[in-house]
């Protein structure tokens, strides 16, 4: 946003975020029902009503390991919040970065190879039938829309499809690192409104949310497969003020096989589900205009602080999912959106 005066910036977050108060009410249930961000912020939890793990052991024992390594049970990290020590002067040179060196970075470290594990962890889920990492994030055709060019718009896609491997794929990122590889996708202005909202749990708009992070110590990938599956458009907007671009709306799936650390018994599936939607202006500026809307299947329901936590089969009850009345199950490999508030019971993931 670097073309636009700061005045006009402080006018147009403002302007955005009290016009869609309402919809970040409705669209983001915190799963205490107080935490509100921006609306083009919003992540929501669900919870599965049935543990994945006892049915996968039955379907593919195979895939779980050596049995010699049994389960001992939960441990603390999955129930309490994840609590960061404040940043170092060197985490704030990823505005120097620049964007396409941040590209190939992620395209290089995040892509999966199917042959490196079997597919075991996926059989018998629609996740089976995704295509592995990257391969999944078809992104529309590039063409002129909105004022800007078609070269335009299919740098943007680039950075957009890019931006979802970095959220998502980024191993550093997923272990609950510092999200070094999304930031350096970030126009300007975003990345340091991210950077000064990351992990700021007592923040309604902890950015953390941005991205799939599993809480230190309560989860390892059990292959490096992950499955992608979701779809993209393409389409014009003109903005409050009269300006004119064009808008990626992404709709993507991410399931993930994991595992207590060293406890392949408890091994099970997490659905991660991205909605958003950037904007791309005609002089270069990629506003990210929501992001990271869908939710995460698998996961608890009561610890807010932006890290995933995932719920095993033995895991202590999730004291907000006991709260939820309406028992209707969602489906947690549905990519139309499910906009009910609050913590959700899932389908087996």
């Amino acid at each position: 946003m670097e073309q636009f005066d700061e005045g006009e910036r402080r006018r147009m977050r403002a302007a955005a975020s009290k016009g869609a108060a309402k919809a970040a009410r409705q669209r983001h249930p915190s799963v205490r029902g107080h935490r509100r961000r921006r609306a083009w912020l919003a992540a929501w939890s669900v919870v599965a009503v049935v543990s994945v793990a006892g049915v996968m052991v039955t379907l593919q024992p195979e895939w779980l390991g050596s049995a010699s390594l049994e389960a001992t049970g939960p441990i603390p990290e999955e129930t309490a919040p994840v609590r960061m020590g404040p940043p170092s002067d060197a985490e704030g040179t990823a505005e120097s970065t620049a964007a396409g060196a941040a590209e190939s970075t992620v395209e290089a470290s995040a892509t999966p190879t199917a042959a490196q594990t079997p597919a075991g962890p996926f059989a018998g889920s629609p996740a089976e039938q995704y295509a592995d990492g990257q391969a999944g994030l078809a992104m529309p055709k590039a063409k002129a829309m909105g004022g800007v060019s078609k070269a335009q718009v299919a740098a943007g896609l680039k950075r957009v499809r890019a931006m979802l491997a970095a959220s998502h794929l980024d191993r550093a990122t997923l272990m609950g690192g510092k999200p070094k590889a999304l930031m350096k996708l970030l126009d300007p202005s975003d990345r340091r409104w991210f950077t000064s909202h990351l992990d700021k749990q007592k923040d309604e708009s902890d950015t953390r949310e941005w991205v799939t992070s599993f809480a230190p110590k309560t989860a390892e990938l059990v292959t490096d497969v992950i499955k992608v599956h979701g779809r993209s458009s393409l389409g014009a907007f003109e903005d409050r003020n009269g300006r004119r671009g064009a808008k990626v709306k992404v709709n993507f799936l991410f399931v993930y096989a994991i595992q207590r650390p060293g406890q392949p018994r408890t091994a099970r599936r997490i659905v991660a589900h991205n909605v958003g939607e950037v904007w791309l202006y005609p002089n270069g500026v990629h506003w990210v205009r929501s992001w990271n809307g869908g939710g995460v299947s698998g996961a608890r329901c009561d610890v807010g602080d932006g890290f995933v936590h995932p719920y095993y089969d033995d895991s202590a009850p999730d004291q907000e999912a006991l709260k939820v009345k309406d028992r209707e199950l969602v489906d947690p490999y549905a990519l139309d959106e499910d906009d009910r508030d609050g913590c959700r019971w899932t389908k087996p993931v």
